[in-house]
């Protein structure tokens, strides 16, 4: 009884009065009434839409985070080490993993989401530990097309970064539900080898920062014998390591120095030369300042430890 009345009432109204009602509906249901900008847990950066005309190009450079491209709209051109010469088109996407270099051309109007990380986010890992044992280089990589699944996740995130969401949490959450429709819509063959480079990249770039630490003095040296420009290098470390790269190669100076003092029967003024120091003075300041004493000092009291302890 009430619903007709209700019905005959509403079909009485003038049509204004009816475009208003749904208008209200609508706008009551699509607009965000909370603004995430001035929160503490607002996050940038991990997803980007990006829109370019036909004719862009960004040369080559090196990705200081593992990257993937997801292609919306257009055709790019993508020439990189696993993918030479290779046309992007509608629905397709990549990889590109930390460390690695690419060049892109839009052929066309172009729109697509770049998925920035240092690691995956945890979901499964039992898939993924299986993913990454199972992961092989292939002859040549193939750019994986959109699942109707994720065709749906990437409509929905166009909207939200095109209204400028940065909800951290949100963003987690929205990271982790991506990663959830490629370990588990995608089978184990094709994902395993889509993921393959982030270990290949990760484990050249930790050789190289290894095997050359001891020999470099500064950060500037240390980023021109990888072939690095010195921001580029500054951030892809610390996006790797977690820490300034400065900061780590003071920490393990001091490691080795410490370790070098106590556990060799190194001379100290030879010690001092290996790791740089241009004084002996230099080198005392640096223990006191570190360890609490000078080297002697540290070195007599690891001796006196290893005489007790026998």
């Amino acid at each position: 009884m009430y619903l007709l009345i209700f019905i005959s009432t509403f079909v009485a109204l003038p049509k204004r009065r009816i475009r208003f009602f749904f208008t209200m509906i609508k706008n009551s249901h699509c607009k965000r009434f909370t603004d995430c900008n001035a929160c503490l847990k607002a996050s940038r950066g991990i997803f980007t839409f990006n829109q370019f005309n036909q004719g862009q190009h960004f040369p080559a450079d090196k990705c200081t985070q593992n990257c993937i491209l997801f292609l919306l709209k257009g055709e790019l051109l993508i020439n990189s080490q696993e993918y030479p010469g290779t046309t992007l088109r509608e629905g397709d996407f990549i990889l590109q993993a930390i460390g690695s270099k690419i060049e892109i051309l839009a052929l066309t109007d172009v729109e697509y989401i770049q998925y920035w990380f240092n690691e995956l986010p945890a979901i499964c890992q039992t898939r993924h530990d299986e993913i990454m044992d199972n992961a092989e280089e292939p002859n040549y990589y193939v750019p994986l097309v959109v699942s109707q699944q994720l065709d749906t996740f990437l409509t929905c995130l166009k909207e939200y970064l095109l209204e400028g969401m940065p909800c951290g949490l949100f963003i987690e959450m929205k990271a982790k539900e991506l990663i959830f429709l490629l370990t588990g819509y995608y089978p184990l063959a094709q994902i395993s080898t889509f993921f393959f480079p982030i270990s290949t990249y990760t484990e050249s770039f930790h050789y190289f920062v290894m095997s050359n630490y001891k020999l470099v003095k500064n950060v500037e040296e240390f980023a021109h014998r990888g072939g690095y420009n010195v921001t580029t290098f500054r951030r892809l470390f610390r996006n790797m390591y977690g820490v300034p790269v400065y900061e780590w190669i003071l920490n393990k100076k001091r490691e080795g120095i410490f370790d070098d003092l106590v556990n060799t029967k190194e001379r100290i003024n030879e010690i001092s030369a290996r790791y740089g120091f241009d004084s002996a003075s230099h080198f005392a300041h640096f223990c006191k300042a570190s360890f609490g004493d000078t080297p002697r000092a540290l070195r007599n009291r690891a001796q006196k430890t290893k005489s007790l302890e026998e």
